[in-house]
Formats: structure tokens, sequence, C-alpha cells
């Protein structure tokens, strides 16, 4: 009976220590291996086995991660306070660089894109923001994943989400818009009208016929389309003196 009890309390304890120096690494992982301190080696996926409370083994996960960016408040190149908002892309590619040469590597790429999206934005108008999203973007990535190449990490998009403009810059550019829309409908009438008139004066030399007559009679064929309209035909005073009984 004496024997027992250190039997069992020894394999409780053996299976402390197994348990405390299994680990298993999945296959979208890496585990990086500290011995006392100090690297010593990446763990693939699989089971491993480490020194219990001398070793330590920090899971890197190698999928690709995405994180909003909040609305940032900027102030555009032309002075116009807006507020942006986005998403990042990133994934490691090295886990020793990302355990070792960075605290928090997510937290550190959160606040890298955060600087580097008010700071590019800010150095273009208003009218490139809305229009050239996608370089911007891509301008966007390529700094990040610069300065994220030291700590492992690999940024592979930027996407800007939002623009948020105020209520008066709304206004405006709707207004704008619609100026817009009013010159091109005026630029349209008036190249159909010059082709009107081209066409006319072909077919008054056709004819030969005025071309006065023949646009006054397509007036009147257009006016006669429509129901209830009083129509008023100009007449010319060389018809009047013809018409006017001889002295």
């Amino acid at each position: 009976m004496t024997l027992i009890i250190p039997l069992i309390v020894g394999g409780v304890l053996a299976l402390l220590v197994l348990a405390a120096s299994v680990r298993v690494v999945n296959q979208y992982e890496r585990g990086v291996l500290l011995r006392l301190g100090r690297y010593i080696g990446t763990r693939e996926p699989g089971l491993n086995f480490i020194v219990p409370f001398i070793d330590k083994m920090i899971k890197v996960d190698l999928r690709v991660i995405t994180q909003n960016i909040p609305a940032q408040e900027v102030i555009t190149k032309d002075n116009v306070p807006i507020k942006v908002d986005a998403v990042i892309y990133y994934r490691v590619v090295d886990p020793v660089s990302a355990v070792l040469n960075v605290e928090d590597y997510g937290e550190a790429v959160f606040n890298l894109a955060q600087t580097t999206l008010r700071s590019v934005l800010g150095e273009v108008d208003l009218d490139d923001i809305l229009a050239k999203r996608e370089e911007l973007s891509e301008r966007i990535r390529e700094i990040i994943d610069e300065k994220t190449e030291g700590w492992g990490i690999h940024v592979t998009g930027v996407e800007i989400r939002d623009v948020i403009l105020p209520e008066e810059m709304r206004r405006a550019i709707a207004r704008q818009a619609e100026a817009e829309r009013d010159r091109r409908a005026r630029v349209i009438q008036a190249e159909a009208e010059k082709q009107a008139a081209q066409d006319l004066r072909k077919a008054s030399e056709v004819l030969g016929v005025n071309p006065g007559l023949l646009r006054i009679l397509q007036t009147l064929s257009e006016v006669s389309a429509e129901e209830n309209v009083t129509i008023v035909v100009p007449v010319p005073i060389e018809l009047l003196k013809l018409l006017k009984e001889p002295e």
C-alpha cells in the first residue's frame, strides 16, 4: 500500500510532464521555438515535443488576415475634409521575423495602415480620390508592404471601401453633375440642329427650292403632330405683293 501512492503520484506527474511537452501545430501554422529565451528553430505542422518549463513555442498563423481600417478623417490636397475607411489583406511569410522583430505584428500593421492611408490621401485632390481609387489603393499597399517586409509580413491587397463627403460637398457635386448633363444635352441638340441644317441644304439643292421653305415645312410637320395646337404660318412679303390688286 505504501508503494502504490508514490507510483500514482509519479504516474500523474509523468502525465503532466508529457502533456506539457506535447504541442500540436496545425497545417496553416508554424511554431517558433525558444529555449531559455533563445530561438532554436521552427516547428512544422504535426505533433511536436518540447522541453517543459524550458522551451516556449509561439504559433504563428500563415493564413491571409483581413483587417478593417475604421473611417479616418483626412484633409485632401484641395482642403476638403472627408472620412475614408478601407480594408487591408496581409499574411505572415516569415514566422521568425514576425515573432522576433515586432512585438505584435497585427497591431503594428493596423497602426501603419491608418497612418499611411491618411498620409497618401492627404497628398491628392478630392477628384483623384473619387476617380482613381484603385491606383491609390495600390500605392498604399506598396508603401505598407515595403515597411512591413522586415516584420515577415506580405501585404496582398488594400481596398478603399467608402469615401464619406460633407453634406454641402455632396450638394455641390450634385449641382456640378446636373450642370454637366445640361451642357451635354445642349451640345447634342446643337449637333442635331447642325446636321439637320446640312441635310436641308442638300435637299434644297436637289429639289431646287429655298432651304428656308423646307425648314418651315419641317417645323409645321413637327408642330402638327401635337393636339390642340394653333399654327401661325408666316407669309413672305413678296407673296402679299403678288396678291395685291393692281391700281
